[in-house]
């Protein structure tokens, strides 16, 4: 569902104008961005696989769709339960391939082989975008598939491409009994090298 907000520019959601291009943003963009991202989860995890510098390119993929430089960017990852929240480029880069934040095991290492998105809301301002939605993350090695709901928030830059300034994402709500920790049974277990599952029997990241 696409919608056009009443309230053209929420000044909180807004970069300054030396940031940001003046064209409204399209569903087509989105899609494009989406595309993107997901092209790039898929690229690091197979740099890594053939031994390539997968940290170099995931600096360069998340210095192009992310807004860091531009802005502040609020970003809070699937997997991290420690440091939750990204303000920084290096926190950023080392949740997706491990680096300054201990917990981070590399979620683009799985490796993924597919990432498609599935839009559920798009709300289009003047000055910025919002998605959300389920993405879906397919595992190179077993063929399985994770669900993951995400919030993405674009804006543009001074070339005219989209760039990520919000990005929340977290498994979906897993009902469990009273007194079981709900923490262990909402990790994946990819460092272990094992198929991705939701089932509350996978053991936990730490």
């Amino acid at each position: 569902m696409i919608s056009r907000a009443l309230i053209l520019c929420l000044p909180v959601l807004c970069f300054s104008s030396a940031a940001f291009a003046g064209a409204p943003i399209t569903q087509e963009e989105i899609d494009v961005a989406q595309k993107k991202w997901g092209g790039a989860i898929v690229s690091i995890g197979k740099a890594y696989e053939r031994q390539e510098d997968y940290k170099a390119l995931a600096r360069a993929k998340v210095e192009e769709l992310y807004a860091y430089g531009l802005g502040d960017v609020a970003f809070k990852p699937t997997k991290a339960s420690e440091q939750q929240f990204r303000p920084t480029l290096d926190e950023a880069v080392s949740y997706f391939v491990q680096g300054v934040v201990p917990e981070d095991k590399g979620f683009a290492l799985q490796p993924w082989s597919k990432v498609r998105f599935e839009n559920k809301s798009v709300v289009l301002n003047d000055c910025n975008a919002i998605a959300m939605g389920n993405y879906f993350f397919t595992d190179a090695n077993s063929g399985e598939e994770v669900k993951v709901e995400y919030t993405f928030g674009y804006l543009k830059d001074t070339q005219g491409r989209l760039r990520i300034f919000l990005h929340h994402s977290s498994l979906p709500y897993t009902k469990h009994s009273p007194g079981k920790n709900l923490t262990s049974e909402l990790n994946l277990a990819h460092h272990s090298r094992n198929p991705v599952s939701l089932r509350p029997s996978m053991p936990s990241l730490q």
